[in-house]
């Protein structure tokens, strides 16, 4: 392996070429802000995050991350730009919003610049603030925001200092507008191709001045998705469509409970359904291979797999939450402790205390694209075909179960079918590689829509406890907030969990917006056993931001005191929280009277939040029917992510996240007994159909502020301000999801 300097120092030899080979421009920059001689340039981020954060995960990265050049520009004659980088392309709309940032300060023709999916490798395509390659966290376009634009404007700067010194005049008389650089006194122009190759042979600047955000003309504008055209022709590949000369097509049965192993399979009758190729069988698993999936499948179902279920057989969601609430009466480790709100908790009179248990229970990601690998295994090599948000921990995994060294396993990545955290796991390629060991030929490995949500890695069960202090005039003066679930940092990124505190776990609990003179809030962490716990759209915040304002609004109900005003009093010191719930509790007509329903009854919901850098209020508005149906008729949502790029993927970001964050809270949770998950497909895993589907107002602050996030808060605020609705429409609350079932229970 080679060392960090010696790396450094060929990156940095290669780019001082500048050429593409056989003509061009390429320049290679970093997304941590090194500049061109690896030293730590200018930029907004305070520190920069652990490189081994998601390193410690994975034994794909054989070089520590952000070396030299975690991103390329490249130029090619006939000036097209491509955009080379580490994220992926899963619905939330990077592939339009990064070329969009390049674009504004290159001067180029949007319809000409083009982003690609870096390969997977950890030495070069670090994300700057996950610490490896990764997309996630709504992070795309917070961590390229300034790097991007600095790349664009750099480039620029060479390619009309070529024009100048092949036209022989000043740089200050040249423009450039649409990928052209032109000279208005003599009439002359050239498009960034022509000018490519003498760009390629001078030194890039170290420093450029920014636009402003008046002289924008691309950033902040609704554009339409640049990728929206392959993926209404057929053209875009998603990692299901991979196709190989002799490939055969697997369906997989796992073991239904987590740690058990395979007891027996009739291989026979799986051989004797037509185009049944092989029957493979490695510890936890049976995968029946044929000439297409339905023969596959079929013959899986012959085989009639058994299983030895482990020691997990017994685990039920009853025996989990039991063992959860009792952790959750011992102290946590602390993440936020202002003042002394055990004391104050502790005084008898002053005020009144208001005690309450929540709980989330676990959820399955539940992508469109089921998860699926395809493998070609050889001797010496190994290629995957897949949709990952992790290429290079995907091939870190293959690279440890083929035993073949990393640089030896290529990651073909395409467009992912959904994420939503799901895809930030590499179970999948796990089990497939270890299929394809025992294949004859390229394998592709498809899970069934059942296969995937019954073994699927859930969004935690979390089981809160809440206390708060009201003074005699109804406002809070302790709050006191302990959560109790699984810790996926310390499984992830270890390095992230300091001092027994998981940050993603607490997020949205730890750092409140409101004020409140004495606050403590605690973590426990607790495994389940046999439950495997991962990323869910919004993770953390999806869980607190609904602890927290259901809590609120039971403060502020305990008080006499209207929901959105009770929020107002303690926002004065989050002007850009109170922003967003004064415009969503205004344009939702927040204190007029609802329209009523026939034979239901309704109500309005609100919600607000920080988090991912964005802030957001969403008020609900709902109706509820005798036999406790909940139905969403429409949802207001205001929200401040700074200086917006794209609205339009802003706003469709919003409208995903809340129906995806709807059908959660209404109908969705995971359950088990006897280790097995009790749900199998959308029938009992509902997704909102479109009848079903509120009205969506999203409106947008217009903000020059650092951009926030935006891939994944619209999923966190929905769930409290439905539930906060139901409560206002039938005086029922609900402090256990999923909200149907509560209801009908009462």
């Amino acid at each position: 392996m080679e060392t960090k300097d010696k790396v450094s120092n060929a990156r940095r030899g290669f780019m001082k070429a500048g050429a593409v080979a056989g003509g061009g421009l390429l320049f290679g920059f970093s997304l941590f802000g090194c500049s061109k001689d690896g030293k730590e340039g200018q930029n907004d981020r305070k520190e920069k995050p652990s490189e081994t954060a998601v390193g410690q995960a994975a034994t794909a990265a054989t070089e520590p991350a952000g070396l030299a050049h975690d991103a390329f520009i490249r130029i090619d004659r006939e000036g097209i730009v491509t955009l080379i980088i580490h994220k992926v392309e899963m619905g939330q709309g990077t592939f339009t919003s990064m070329p969009m940032l390049l674009a504004e300060e290159l001067g180029a023709d949007l319809s000409k610049v083009k982003l690609e999916q870096a390969p997977a490798d950890n030495s070069l395509y670090a994300d700057p603030m996950l610490g490896g390659q990764v997309t996630g966290g709504s992070t795309s376009v917070r961590g390229a925001w300034k790097p991007l634009r600095e790349a664009g404007a750099k480039v620029r700067t060479v390619l009309v200092q070529a024009a100048a010194q092949t036209w022989k005049v000043d740089e200050k008389e040249l423009s450039v507008v649409g990928g052209t650089v032109r000279h208005a006194a003599s009439n002359r122009s050239a498009h960034f191709g022509e000018l490519a190759d003498a760009a390629s042979k001078l030194q890039f600047p170290k420093t450029v001045t920014l636009k402003d955000a008046a002289d924008f003309t691309l950033i902040g504008k609704s554009l339409k998705r640049l990728d929206s055209p392959v993926k209404t022709n057929g053209q875009a590949m998603f990692g299901i469509d991979a196709r190989l000369p002799n490939m055969g097509i697997a369906a997989v049965m796992a073991s239904p409970v987590t740690g058990g192993k395979v007891a027996a399979v009739d291989e026979q009758k799986a051989m004797a359904v037509k185009g049944v190729r092989q029957v493979l069988r490695i510890e936890g698993a049976v995968a029946v291979v044929a000439d297409n999936f339905w023969t596959a499948k079929q013959g899986l179902i012959a085989s009639a797999p058994r299983f030895d279920d482990g020691p997990n057989a017994n685990v039920s969601t009853a025996s989990i939450v039991a063992d959860m609430a009792k952790a959750a009466e011992g102290t946590g480790a602390i993440a936020t402790n202002k003042g002394d709100a055990l004391k104050v908790l502790g005084q008898e009179g002053g005020g009144r205390r208001i005690d309450a248990v929540y709980e989330m229970p676990f959820l399955a990601h539940a992508t469109m694209e089921p998860m699926n690998c395809t493998v070609d295994l050889r001797a010496d090599a190994c290629e995957l075909w897949v949709g990952t948000q992790v290429p290079a921990l995907a091939q870190g995994a293959a690279a440890k179960v083929t035993g073949l060294p990393v640089e030896k396993v290529k990651v073909h990545n395409h467009y992912l079918g959904g994420g939503f955290g799901r895809r930030l796991e590499v179970d999948n390629v796990l089990q497939a590689v270890a299929f394809a060991k025992l294949a004859k030929g390229p394998l592709k490995v498809i899970w069934t829509r059942e296969e995937d949500i019954q073994h699927d890695m859930y969004r935690p069960y979390y089981y809160d406890r809440l206390s708060a202090k009201l003074d005699n005039k109804g406002m809070p003066l302790a709050w006191f907030h302990r959560v109790t679930g699984s810790s996926i940092m310390s499984r992830f990124a270890p390095p992230m969990v300091k001092n027994g505190v998981d940050p993603d776990a607490v997020e949205g609990a730890a750092d409140l917006q409101y004020t409140i003179p004495d606050m403590r809030v605690e973590y426990v962490r607790h495994e389940p056993p046999g439950v495997p716990t991962a990323f869910w759209r919004g993770v953390g915040p999806t869980h607190n931001i609904f602890v927290v304002e259901s809590f609120i609004d039971e403060l502020a109900y305990a008080s006499k005191t209207d929901p959105v005003a009770f929020r107002r009093a303690l926002l004065q010191k989050s002007p850009r929280t109170l922003g967003v719930l004064n415009l969503a509790a205004q344009k939702a007509g927040w204190g007029r009277p609802l329209k009523p329903v026939a034979g239901r009854k309704v109500g309005r919901g609100v919600s607000t939040q920080f988090a991912f850098g964005s802030y957001m209020s969403q008020v609900a508005e709902v109706s509820v029917g005798p036999d406790g149906d909940v139905r969403v008729h429409r949802v207001v949502c205001a929200v401040d992510c700074g200086q917006n790029v794209n609205p339009d993927g802003i706003i469709a970001q919003m409208e995903g996240g809340i129906v995806f964050g709807a059908s959660a809270a209404l109908w969705d949770q995971i359950t088990h007994e006897k280790g097995r998950v009790q749900q199998t497909n959308f029938g009992d895993y509902r997704v909102m159909r479109m009848n079903e589907a509120p009205t969506v107002e999203v409106y947008i602050v217009n903000s020059h502020d650092e951009p926030g996030g935006i891939g994944e808060p619209g999923t966190a605020g929905i769930a409290p301000a439905i539930s906060n609705a139901v409560f206002a429409a039938t005086g029922k609350r609900v402090r256990k999801l999923p909200i149907g079932e509560q209801l009908k229970k009462a």
